[in-house]
């Protein structure tokens, strides 16, 4: 079996939000949903991310980032944005989706994710990091 499948079945039996594989071990997963522990896994352990594979339940534009900027191989997902596919749509990382989506939604449906809006509004890695920092920090998540 290889990362990504083993990645998937992790999200899928142990009903996780992210799973993070490697060489055929899980490196990182999480319960939380958001942005959170994507960016909690590239902050911690960016350089062993190279070349892993994330299964995700929700990817939008910013976790799409993340995965480039940690050189990630491969990405699965339940649901992912318009603006993540074509963040990444010029690497190499293999992507496997269920469902697209214009963009993601906020938690009530009313709009846009705040860490989408975010997102889309930049091409630049660093500032993005800083901005989901200050975002997680304003909702005492970090």
């Amino acid at each position: 079996m290889n990362d990504i499948d083993i990645a998937k079945n992790f999200l899928r039996k142990e009903n996780l939000a992210l799973a993070i594989v490697k060489d055929e071990k899980l490196v990182f997963s999480s319960v939380e949903r958001g942005i959170k522990p994507l960016y909690t896994a590239v902050e911690q352990l960016k350089d062993e991310l190279e070349g892993s594979s994330v299964a995700d339940k929700v990817t939008g534009k910013a976790a799409a980032m993340l995965c480039k900027y940690a050189n990630v191989k491969a990405l699965n997902t339940r649901l992912i944005s318009e603006n993540a596919i074509n963040a990444i749509k010029d690497t190499k990382i293999i992507l496997e989706y269920d469902e697209c989506t214009p963009y993601i939604k906020n938690r009530d449906n009313t709009g846009m994710c705040p860490v989408e809006t975010m997102a889309v509004k930049t091409d630049d890695i660093h500032e993005l990091m800083k901005g989901i920092s200050n975002f997680l920090e304003s909702i005492k998540k970090v």
